[in-house]
């Protein structure tokens, strides 16, 4: 049974990487893996009530964070329907390159750090095409943004799904992960954005887009500006509440979640209940609910599921055995995960670490959680195909694997290694 299951894991995760190639859409490959892994467990002579039993424990985990992520990514696409991020990015008005280079970065930053990679990179890409006209230019903030959104996702609870993982598993607490990774997410970014400013001159401008060259910005009415600027505050505000949330009253981060959600929705049926059903329906959270993306939402459960079967029949705590065996030092193992998630997806890869290192030996803020969370964030920016980000920038702007490869995985590589330098240096420290 154990060769069965590792060998269907294995050629389910080779389908998923390469899902561009056979066309066939990761989700259907990580559904069918999910469940034909619990199928051979249940199959293969064992008790079936206690199968049942590790199932029911590993799907109460895996809701946890699917409702977590069906609420935020729900809030994020109200916000982004009343316009909302507009507040932030119309006050963007630089020429000089370096500069809109810094200020881009920085915003995609700390957007990622309250909404999360993928869609800050999404707004953030946006803003480029806004703002910049010349292609190459583009494309270099593009691969930029890339960095950014994975860097700032890496040291909030609520800004990568990786480190959501960890939070909402217990493995790491909301001000600790803050106060740890925030520095080396942080130079992770720094060290590669300043060595691509200085590849450009001080004066060099961006070509930028206005209106006297064919973009102009349509008339908002006051009352759609009050509900922009108002849809923006009570949903970053709720997202940063549920940290909060989940400190004080010791519930399940998805609670929090689902309260912030219910308060936004709240204030969408109020501000638009005057106007007729077709108006008002592009603002509501039926429409906004439509809008999320589900497919991911449904990978995430078929690759978690998966992995709950190698947890659950013990194969994942052999692999940590021989692990530390053939590597021995954990901090490189760790090192090397985060490489590895810059081929791979990171989710499945977090979700075998959680399941490989248990709770009583590493308890919570752990080093081995913080470092995991640093590095399965931060790696993937080292490929274009490493992230959400970079595969949904990549469709957005056209980048090429080979391009990406020669002006930004360098950089990337060298970032990560610094991060995981301070990283290292600040946990010294501390000792």
């Amino acid at each position: 049974m154990t060769l069965t299951l590792i060998i269907i894991f294995i050629v389910g995760y080779l389908f998923i990487t390469i899902e561009h190639s056979i066309g066939i859409n990761k989700t259907a490959t990580a559904l069918i893996t999910g469940v034909v892994c619990w199928t051979i467990y249940a199959l293969a002579g064992h008790d079936v009530t206690e199968v049942v039993e590790h199932l029911g424990e590993h799907l109460i985990e895996i809701s946890e964070i699917l409702f977590f992520l069906i609420g935020a990514m729900t809030i994020v696409e109200l916000i982004d329907a009343h316009d909302g991020f507009t507040v932030i990015t119309d006050r963007i008005a630089s020429r000089n390159t370096r500069t809109l280079l810094w200020i881009i970065s920085f915003l995609a930053f700390f957007l990622s750090a309250v909404l999360d990679n993928l869609t800050s990179s999404i707004v953030m890409v946006s803003v480029i095409r806004k703002l910049v006209r010349d292609p190459d230019q583009r494309k270099v903030m593009a691969g930029v943004v890339i960095l950014a959104a994975n860097s700032g996702g890496a040291w909030s609870p609520i800004g990568d799904v990786t480190t959501t993982m960890l939070w909402i598993g217990g493995q790491v607490t909301t001000t600790n992960i803050i106060k740890t990774l925030l520095l080396p997410s942080l130079v992770s970014l720094v060290v590669p954005l300043t060595i691509l400013t200085m590849m450009y001159k001080a004066d060099t401008e961006a070509s930028v887009a206005t209106a006297t060259q064919g973009i102009s910005r349509p008339y908002v009415t006051p009352e759609a500006r009050r509900d922009r600027r108002l849809m923006l505050a009570v949903g970053l505000g709720g997202l940063l509440w549920v940290p909060i949330f989940k400190t004080v009253t010791h519930l399940p981060p998805y609670m929090g979640m689902m309260l912030a959600l219910g308060f936004i929705w709240l204030i969408s049926e109020l501000i638009h209940r005057d106007k007729d059903e077709a108006d008002r329906h592009r603002f509501s959270a039926s429409y906004a609910l439509s809008k999320i993306d589900t497919p991911s939402v449904l990978f995430f459960l078929g690759i978690l599921l998966a992995v709950g079967s190698l947890q659950a029949t013990g194969i994942l705590r052999g692999l940590a055995e021989s692990l530390n065996e053939s590597v021995g030092n954990l901090d490189v193992i760790v090192l090397l995960i985060g490489m590895v998630s810059a081929v791979v997806d990171n989710v499945p890869i977090v979700a075998a670490a959680m399941g490989m290192y248990d709770l009583q030996t590493y308890p919570a803020d752990a080093k081995l959680w913080e470092f995991l969370a640093y590095c399965a964030g931060t790696g993937g920016s080292m490929l274009v195909i490493g992230s959400a980000a970079g595969v949904a920038v990549m469709g957005m702007e056209r980048l090429e694997f080979g391009w990406y490869l020669r002006r930004i995985s360098w950089l990337a590589l060298i970032g990560y290694l610094a991060g995981a330098l301070v990283y290292l240096a600040e946990f010294w420290i501390k000792e």
